[in-house]
């Protein structure tokens, strides 16, 4: 983001209307090789655009609804697919929530927070963020992840499903722990995710005006929808493309989280390199705690109202995985100060996770 927003660039509305135009084509044309190589460019070019606008809401309203605004947005697109994918294929798609939901988590704990701790520690060598934010995202991000996708493999006898009951219950208190989390964040305890004002390199800047911000509101709707159409009309030719390598399907989950996730990375890894450790903690650890919070409830519903099978419980090794991520997690945040080391730490288990997935 510039210092200064004065006027939205041409590439963050004309992606966007171009990224509608190939989605109208490939609905009414169906998917060839050339239409869907040109469908992917022009998603992730979408979702570039999509951030964009969302961080030009960010900087208008300021910290640290502005992170909440990035990892909200981003969640919306991935729920979005997650259910688009879901209604095309119930019975094959009953584990991609978590499949999505738990690639998110270790891409974001592990995968971002690890390149923001190298990069902020390899230029500033030590830096310090408020622990007691990180501390209260860990705490529920914990609760979260052991509630909705560990629980359900001792609840139940025939697998890793709820039952009708236990579904409901769980989105429940997925939106209460998640609204409890943004209540803190914005208004019981902000201080806890502010940056550090002595620590921050980004000198001071104007934020965008309202109309700029009206623009990016109404942009950024434009981009969420055209995002989904298109990675809609793209999952064949993914599915296509996994069954030809012979990878696990829970590659798809992996696929959808990195590209929802790719441009908020970059935007932490940003912050991390200005040294505001503090921003890029607020959008990994929110992205992951938002993915599951507003993923999990939008799932059981359309799981309870259209009768479509739902599994949520995860596999031994995610399992394992799952806990030395929160373990490590706590460990490496738990002091308020972070070296290049806590970085390379979690980027192993993240690249434990990749391989993993692509080599069970």
């Amino acid at each position: 983001m510039s210092a200064s927003v004065t006027r939205t660039p041409w590439w963050a509305w004309a992606w966007p209307l171009l990224g509608w135009a190939v989605m109208a084509a490939t609905f009414a044309v169906g998917a060839n090789n050339w239409l869907a190589a040109l469908a992917a460019i022009v998603l992730i070019a979408t979702v570039f655009a999509a951030v964009y606008h969302a961080e030009v809401i960010a900087e208008r309203i300021g910290e640290p609804f502005g992170t909440l605004v990035l990892a909200v947005a981003v969640t919306v697109i991935e729920v979005a697919l997650i259910v688009s994918i879901m209604s095309a294929a119930p019975a094959e798609k009953a584990g991609l929530a978590r499949d999505t939901v738990f690639a998110t988590v270790m891409i974001a704990c592990n995968g971002i927070v690890g390149i923001c701790l190298l990069a902020g520690g390899v230029r500033h060598h030590t830096q310090g963020f408020h622990v007691e934010g990180a501390s209260a995202a860990l705490a529920v991000l914990a609760a979260l992840t052991t509630l909705t996708l560990i629980l359900p493999n001792v609840v139940s006898t025939p697998g890793p499903v709820f039952s009708m009951s236990q579904l409901i219950f769980a989105g429940v208190i997925s939106l209460i722990l998640y609204g409890s989390y943004v209540f803190v964040q914005t208004v019981s305890h902000r201080g806890y995710f502010l940056p550090s004002k002595e620590d921050a390199e980004l000198g001071p800047h104007e934020p965008p005006s309202t109309t700029i911000a009206t623009v990016s509101a109404v942009l950024l709707l434009v981009s969420l929808v055209a995002v989904v159409g298109l990675a809609k009309a793209l999952t064949p030719t993914l599915e296509v493309a996994v069954a030809y390598f012979a990878v696990p399907k829970a590659v798809v989950g992996v696929a959808l989280a990195l590209l929802v996730l790719m441009p908020e990375g970059l935007a932490a890894v940003r912050a991390a390199r200005a040294n505001q450790l503090q921003t890029s903690l607020n959008l990994a650890l929110g992205s992951a705690l938002a993915s599951i919070g507003l993923t999990i409830p939008t799932v059981a519903v359309v799981s309870i109202i259209m009768a479509q099978p739902l599994e949520l419980g995860l596999g031994h090794k995610d399992e394992v995985l799952l806990a030395l991520t929160i373990v490590v997690g706590i460990i490496t945040l738990g002091t308020g100060r972070t070296t290049v080391l806590q970085g390379v730490v979690h980027l192993v288990i993240f690249a434990a996770f990749l391989f993993l997935a692509l080599a069970p």
